[in-house]
């Protein structure tokens, strides 16, 4: 398996800085980062670590769940993967990740709901991203559509 990489280049202070984060093995963009757009509420154009975290866990978690899915006889038609990456206060100093929620909703064809929950977990589990994140918490919520 090939190693993907990302660069960023900071200028200034934490405050008052901000940086570029360049997608280097895709070649699909450049990001602009700041520590103050990262601790708002409105990001204003900008990403943030938690951000690409969450992308990074969402798609994970949906390549994961679709071979889950598949080896448990089912066709999937469609999965809607959401990961909200929650951050804060770390009480020895500074911040940390204090919760993933993760959100499916699928259209499968040829399984039961108790399945589709089961392959959720076991996707929850097994992808490289939530194995990676082991020290966060990670919450799931998954719904099979009719």
């Amino acid at each position: 398996m090939p190693t993907r990489t990302a660069r960023t280049a900071w200028n200034g202070s934490l405050e008052e800085g901000s940086g570029e984060v360049e997608l280097s093995s895709s070649k699909i963009g450049t990001y602009g980062v700041s520590f103050p757009k990262r601790a708002s509420d409105d990001a204003n154009g900008s990403t943030s670590p938690e951000e690409l975290i969450a992308a990074a866990h969402s798609s994970c978690f949906a390549m994961q769940l679709s071979a889950e899915l598949t080896n448990a006889g089912g066709t999937v038609e469609t999965l809607d993967v959401r990961a909200d990456v929650s951050m804060g206060p770390d009480q020895s100093g500074g911040f940390k990740l204090t919760g993933i929620k993760v959100t499916v909703n699928g259209k499968v064809s040829g399984i039961d709901e108790d399945t589709f929950v089961k392959s959720a977990e076991a996707a929850k589990t097994g992808c490289p991203v939530s194995k990676a994140l082991t020290g966060v918490e990670i919450t799931l919520d998954a719904t099979l559509e009719s």
